[in-house]
C-alpha cells in the first residue's frame, strides 16, 4: 500500500488530481494523472471548497488509459458524507491570545447537533485540547505540563 499526495498544490504539476465525485456517500470515483496507482493505495485528496481539508480514499480498483498517458480512472472508498458541509470556525486559547481560525467538514443532514463534535475532533487534530469550553493552544499545553 502506497500513500498518494493529490492536495491541490502547484508545486507538483506532473500529479494531477482531473476530478473526484461521489458516486455513493462513502465511494468516490476519481480521475488523476501522474503517479502508479494500484488497488488498495490510498489518495489522500483536497476537499472541494475547502482551503486545507484533505480526506483519505482507498483505491478499490483503477484503470490505467492509454490516452491521455499517465491519466487514469479509480473508484475508491472513503469518509461517508450525504450533504458535505465545510464549516470555518474560531477558538481561542483560554490561557494565553492565541486564535485558531479552522474549517472543519460535516454531514450536513445530520444536522445542527453534529457540528460540536465534529469542530471538537478537528481542534484535536491540530493539537489543541479542550476541556469542556476552555480550549488550550499546544504552547500553553506544554507549559501546564
Amino acid at each position: 500500500m502506497v500513500e498518494h499526495d493529490f492536495r491541490y498544490t502547484l508545486f507538483n504539476p506532473q500529479h494531477t488530481l482531473i476530478e473526484c465525485r461521489a458516486l455513493l456517500p462513502g465511494r468516490y470515483q476519481v480521475t488523476g494523472n501522474g503517479g502508479s496507482m494500484h488497488k488498495g493505495d490510498v489518495l489522500v485528496v483536497t476537499l472541494k471548497g475547502s482551503k486545507d481539508l484533505a480526506m483519505r480514499l482507498t483505491v478499490e480498483s483503477v484503470r490505467h488509459l492509454i490516452n491521455p498517458r499517465g491519466q487514469w480512472v479509480a473508484v475508491a472508498s472513503g469518509p461517508v458524507f450525504n450533504e458535505l458541509e465545510i464549516l470555518t470556525w474560531k477558538v481561542e486559547c483560554d490561557s494565553c491570545d492565541a486564535v485558531l481560525d479552522f474549517e472543519f467538514a460535516v454531514d450536513a443532514k445530520l444536522g445542527k447537533q453534529a457540528r460540536q463534535p465534529a469542530a471538537s475532533a478537528r481542534v484535536a487534530e491540530l493539537g489543541w485540547a479542550s476541556r469542556g469550553d476552555k480550549h488550550l493552544c499546544p504552547r500553553c499545553q506544554e507549559s501546564a505540563e
